[in-house]
């Protein structure tokens, strides 16, 4: 359970408008759900949301990639040894 807007205002002494509109939109990016009644809680992670966010990051970054391999006239087994080499150890 999160603090009460009011409560966390007061601590941070920043403005209750200013809070509610944080609170605001964490709900509404999915991080937390408000139960009436019973105050804000931090939802469980939406793995499944996070996950095809990052495929459409990485597919953006894949079509910037192409691009800049063409203009360098780069092979497609260039540009696999470069990213090869960037995953070593991360895995």
């Amino acid at each position: 359970m999160l603090p009460s807007i009011r409560s966390l205002a007061r601590d941070l002494r920043i403005s209750v408008i200013t809070t509610k509109r944080a609170y605001d939109e964490l709900e509404r990016e999915g991080f937390i759900y408000t139960v009436a009644g019973k105050g804000c809680f931090v939802a469980k992670k939406n793995v499944e949301l996070l996950r095809e966010q990052n495929l459409r990051a990485i597919e953006e970054h894949i079509e910037k990639i192409a691009s800049l391999a063409a203009a360098c006239s780069l092979t497609a087994d260039d540009i696999i040894e470069m990213i090869e080499y960037e995953m070593e150890g991360k895995e």
